[in-house]
């Protein structure tokens, strides 16, 4: 299989159809075998319902449901467990990334590993804007890292390196740096955002800063941590 994309969504009822539909327009361009991998986190508004209707009519659409809401960063981890293509593209289900822009995520590969997505210009409000440069630049600070944009939900890697990947709660804002950490080579690449048209966001501003920030030196823990060696003869 070439590709597997993986879509975490908690009641996200009105934007699947219409992601479903752009992401085949866009992937059929290129494309010959491919999955859509959806990890249902428990929602509660008929997407469950939805996404098995939809399974039944379209082979590609490949749906998972949590017994109850369990998180972002267990749903990213539940969709790269599944996932079978060579490549993994992430997506959030909200449909303010664009799909089409894999093409241009698409140019870095094999030469690097993972390529993690730039959002050129934030069409959510101020706050989370400032939120994001805040969390960003201390995020990078403590874990030496040089992401600009590590929230961004549009990714793009080989399925060895999601294959490697442990993730703990709260370390699906760390990905371009724990693939790092795992010594992959690690691009980041301008792409398109776009206003949410459906539904509210999940996820508050400042409300998750505590945890977010405990997190991050976890991560530079990890760094410290990580396993490094070669065998005699290794180039």
């Amino acid at each position: 299989m070439e590709l597997s994309v993986v879509i975490p969504v908690y009641n996200e009822f009105e934007n699947i159809n219409p992601m479903i539909e752009k992401l085949e327009i866009s992937l059929n361009k290129g494309f010959v075998d491919y999955e859509i991998i959806f990890i249902n986190d428990g929602s509660t508004d008929g997407s469950k319902e939805l996404l098995e209707k939809l399974k039944i009519e379209n082979h590609r659409v490949v749906p998972y449901h949590f017994t109850k809401n369990n998180g972002q960063s267990a749903g990213i981890a539940a969709g790269f467990e599944m996932a079978k293509g060579d490549l993994v593209l992430m997506m959030d289900g909200d449909l303010q990334t664009d799909p089409e822009d894999i093409y241009e995520l698409i140019k870095y590969i094999p030469e690097y590993d993972m390529v993690n997505g730039k959002r050129a210009t934030r069409e959510d409000g101020l706050k989370r804007k400032l939120a994001s440069t805040i969390g960003n630049g201390f995020r990078n600070l403590v874990t030496g890292d040089n992401i600009a944009d590590t929230g961004c939900p549009l990714k793009l890697f080989k399925n060895e390196v999601v294959k490697q990947y442990r993730l703990f709660n709260g370390m699906h804002r760390f990905l371009p740096t724990l693939a790092k950490y795992n010594g992959f080579k690690v691009i980041e690449v301008p792409v398109r955002h776009y206003d949410r048209l459906y539904g509210t966001s999940k996820y508050k501003v400042f409300g998750r800063a505590t945890k977010a920030f405990l997190d991050v030196f976890a991560v530079r823990w990890m760094r410290s941590r990580t396993l490094k060696y070669r065998f005699e003869g290794d180039r």
